[in-house]
């Protein structure tokens, strides 16, 4: 007889972690509420590495409302079809964790 153990939660181990997310691979009907939820996920301090085939304006209003300063984002690449931002978890009461860069 075979025993499994319980799956594990997620480990967030460095607070300076950087996660993937590739938008282009999420039905746009779910794209910004996957998008939330990854970003609720993130502990302070911690990346997402966004990906998107279009500049995503209209997203970064909703987190504007949503998040206030709480989240930060840099653009790394704003090409056309070619999208890659990180958004950066703020750490509460700390120093900005990068240059924000918005459009």
């Amino acid at each position: 007889m075979t025993t499994t153990s319980p799956p594990q939660p997620h480990a967030h181990l460095r607070a300076d972690a950087t996660y993937l997310f590739d938008a282009r691979g999420v039905a746009k009907r779910f794209r910004h509420a996957a998008i939330f939820g990854a970003l609720d996920a993130l502990q302070a301090g911690e990346v997402m590495n966004f990906m998107n085939d279009h500049d995503p304006l209209p997203l970064l209003d909703q987190l504007r409302s949503r998040y206030g300063d709480g989240i930060d984002w840099v653009y790394l690449e704003r090409e056309p079809h070619r999208i890659r931002i990180h958004f950066i978890k703020r750490i509460p009461g700390g120093s900005d964790v990068g240059a924000q860069t918005r459009p």
